[in-house]
C-alpha cells in the first residue's frame, strides 16, 4: 500500500516575529509564562540557534530534512505564542503577514507544504477578516495558540472568529501555550508551565470551555483540531460526561444539547504530535476511531524521525496506518 506521510503540526517563524518577542520578554509587563519561555526555548543563544534556524526555514533545508526522515508534506503553522502575546494593532499586521510568507512557500512547493492562517484574535473582526483570506492565499485552516491574553474562544467577544471559520469550512488547530497569568503561578516551578504538563493542560482547558459553554451547539460544523493525542482528553472522555450529568443536577453547570464528549467526538478531531506510545495510541484509537487521527511530528521541538519510526511500526492495520498518515489529513484539510 502507498502512503504518503503528512504531517499536521509542523511549526515556522519568521524573523520579525521572533524579533518582536524579544522586545515584549525585555518588557516587566511580559506574562509569567511568557517570560519562563523567554528565560528558557526562546532565549537567544547559541544553544537555541539550530532550533531557530529551522523555525525561520520554510524552504529548501526544511524540504531536504523532510526527504531525510521520510515526511511528504508538512501542514504549517506560526509556533507558539504566535503574535498573541503582541498589542493588537502589531498583532494583526504580524499575522497578515506571516500569511503572505508562508501562502508563497506553499505556492513555491505545493507537493510538500501546506498552511494554515494565523490571525490575532486581540481584534476579532480583523481575524475574522483574515480568515476570509485564507483560501485565497491557498492555506488549509487556522491556527491559534490557545489563550490570548488569558482569554478563550468561547467568549462571546470571539464569535466572529468562530463564523468564518465555520461559514468557510476552515478546521482551527488548537495549539498549546503555556497557563494562563491568571492560574500559572503553581506551574512555574519544576518546568510544570511548559510541554510536560502545562502545556496540556492549558490546552485541555480550552477545549472544555468550548465544549462546556455550548460553543458547538451554536456553531454545530465548527472543526477544532489539538494536538498531543488529544492533550490527554481521550482518557477522560467517560469520567467528564459523568461528572457532568451530576453537575447539571446540582445546578453547577447549564444543560448542553449533547453529552460533552460527543461534541469531542464530532466536532474534533487530534493528532499525534510528540506522542509515540502504542498504549496512547491504542486508547485514542479505541475512545475516538481512526477517523479522528492524524499524524503529526510537531518538528522541530521533537524527533520527528522517532514519530516516523514510530507510526511505521505501530501496531496497527495498514489501513489505519493510511488513514492516520494521509487519508484524514486530506479530508481534514482539503489538500
Amino acid at each position: 500500500m502507498t502512503i504518503r506521510r503528512i504531517a499536521v503540526e509542523e511549526a515556522f517563524v519568521t524573523p520579525e516575529i521572533m524579533a518582536e518577542w524579544q522586545k515584549v520578554l525585555a518588557s516587566p509587563d511580559a506574562e509569567p509564562g511568557f517570560a519562563k519561555m523567554g528565560e528558557s526555548i526562546l532565549a537567544q543563544t547559541p544553544a537555541n540557534k539550530p532550533l531557530d534556524d529551522r523555525l525561520l526555514d520554510i524552504g529548501a533545508d526544511r524540504i531536504a530534512h523532510m526527504d531525510a526522515i521520510g515526511i511528504d508534506m508538512q501542514v504549517l503553522s506560526l509556533t507558539s505564542p504566535g503574535v498573541q502575546v503582541f498589542d493588537t494593532a502589531l498583532a494583526t499586521r504580524l499575522a497578515a503577514e506571516s500569511n503572505d510568507a508562508l501562502a508563497a512557500a506553499v505556492k513555491a512547493h505545493p507537493t510538500r507544504f501546506a498552511g494554515l492562517c494565523a490571525i490575532a484574535p486581540q481584534d476579532p473582526v480583523a481575524a475574522a477578516r483574515e480568515i476570509e483570506r485564507a483560501p485565497k492565499l491557498g492555506l488549509c485552516g487556522i491556527i491559534v495558540n490557545s489563550h490570548t491574553r488569558g482569554e478563550y474562544l468561547d467568549a462571546p467577544k470571539y464569535r466572529p472568529i468562530l463564523e468564518a471559520a465555520q461559514a468557510l469550512d476552515l478546521p482551527i488547530y488548537l495549539h498549546p501555550r503555556e497557563p494562563a497569568a491568571s492560574w500559572v503561578a503553581p506551574y512555574l516551578d519544576y518546568a510544570l508551565w511548559f510541554a510536560g504538563w502545562g502545556f496540556a493542560a492549558e490546552t485541555g482547558l480550552h477545549a472544555m470551555r468550548l465544549i462546556m459553554s455550548g460553543t458547538f451547539d451554536r456553531f454545530p460544523d465548527l472543526r477544532i483540531v489539538i494536538g498531543h493525542m488529544g492533550e490527554g482528553l481521550p482518557f477522560w472522555l467517560q469520567r467528564i460526561d459523568n461528572r457532568y450529568r451530576l453537575e447539571v443536577k446540582i445546578g453547577a453547570c447549564g444543560r448542553l444539547e449533547r453529552l460533552p464528549s460527543e461534541y469531542f467526538l464530532d466536532n474534533f478531531v487530534i493528532t499525534t504530535s510528540g506522542v509515540t506510545s502504542m498504549p496512547a495510541l491504542r486508547l485514542s484509537l479505541d475512545e475516538v476511531g481512526v477517523e479522528r487521527i492524524l499524524f503529526a511530528a510537531d518538528f522541530p521541538y521533537e524527533d520527528d524521525a522517532e514519530a516516523v519510526r514510530f507510526m511505521d511500526g505501530a501496531n496497527v492495520t495498514e489501513e489505519e496506518r493510511k488513514k492516520i498518515y494521509e487519508t484524514n489529513a486530506c479530508r481534514v484539510f482539503k489538500l
